[in-house]
């Protein structure tokens, strides 16, 4: 089977209108409506549950198991909110994206990567969840569309291939393209968009752009409008850009984790923190003070009440437009 080529050329166009039809944070579960019939029959707008996955380590930094809500306070745009829902999500689906850097820097471990991918998906996935496979470098391809067959999805990771042309080194032409902002913008704009629940993207790259059409900005937007929570491992080669710090930024808005990997053996170690991570949070849901659906963002900030934990979640959200 031949990979879906994404063509990015007006594509981004397109889905901005999209992320105006997919603008608001989707919550896991429809929400009671808040406001009833006003005066005259005119129906109010409803205010809308926040959801907010959480991942919580203590100081000897493994996953804590077992809190309460009173161990947790969740502010607004630096006012506190109720939580009107809580639990500890073990079996709740996830909606998931693997994305694989495959531009001319990756050339020297993608089998390595492409093997770990695969144990990754096998190790995390479960009943009811489904994953989807994208190959980033000039361009984003989409090898797999959201599926439950591991066969198929081990199939396309295993179909990812670097783009360093026969016989030319490994900076030729525009070999170092690397559309990763693309990649992470589309995947959340076009696929994650429609997708209720928990989603997460989970990239194997050196996280070093090189010609996308949407800036970093754009693409954190887009995984934050859509729920999306970004974890990175980072992978790098000297002679080629690699840049912790956009790494960083994308998680960290996003709820996620970016992991540095050096080895084979560090592949397989951060893939398995993020699969502990994935299967092991909090949701923490309120009805937000500010009803208003002006579209723009606000920052979300959780505290423990036990400050020695650490808790890992999105930094804000955007409410839908009017």
């Amino acid at each position: 089977m031949q990979p879906t080529k994404i063509w990015l050329a007006g594509a981004v166009l397109a889905l901005t209108a999209a992320l105006a039809l997919y603008g608001a944070p989707r919550p896991a579960q429809n929400p009671p409506s808040q406001e009833p019939l006003a005066q005259g029959g005119v129906i109010r707008s409803q205010v809308r549950l926040v959801n907010i996955f959480a991942t919580v380590r203590g100081k000897n930094k493994n996953i804590v198991t077992g809190l309460k809500q009173e161990d947790f306070r969740v502010f607004e745009d630096g006012k506190e909110e109720k939580i009107a829902f809580f639990s500890q999500e073990v079996a709740l689906p996830i909606t998931l994206g693997m994305l694989i850097d495959t531009s001319g820097s990756e050339q020297n471990r993608l089998m390595a990567e492409q093997e770990a991918a695969g144990r990754f998906l096998n190790r995390v996935l479960r009943k009811g969840d489904l994953a989807m496979v994208f190959s980033f470098d000039s361009d984003v391809d989409m090898l797999s569309d959201f599926t439950d067959d591991r066969a198929q999805l081990e199939s396309a990771i295993r179909r990812a291939r670097v783009n360093v042309p026969s016989g030319m080194g490994p900076i030729a032409g525009d070999v170092r393209s690397t559309a990763f902002y693309d990649a992470v913008y589309l995947a959340s704009s076009e696929k994650l968009a429609g997708e209720a629940g928990r989603k997460a993207l989970v990239i194997i790259t050196d996280a070093d752009d090189q010609g996308s059409k949407v800036r970093l900005e754009e693409a954190i937007e887009a995984a934050q409008r859509n729920d999306t929570v970004v974890h990175i491992l980072l992978v790098h080669d000297s002679g080629y850009g690699f840049r912790p710090d956009v790494a960083h930024k994308l998680t960290e808005e996003t709820g996620g984790r970016s992991i540095e990997v050096s080895s084979e053996k560090r592949i397989e170690e951060a893939f398995d923190q993020i699969s502990e991570e994935l299967r092991t949070q909090y949701t923490l849901g309120y009805y937000p003070t500010n009803a208003s659906k002006d579209g723009k963002y606000r920052k979300i900030k959780v505290e423990m009440a036990d400050k020695s934990n650490k808790v890992l979640t999105r930094k804000g959200y955007y409410p839908p437009r009017n």
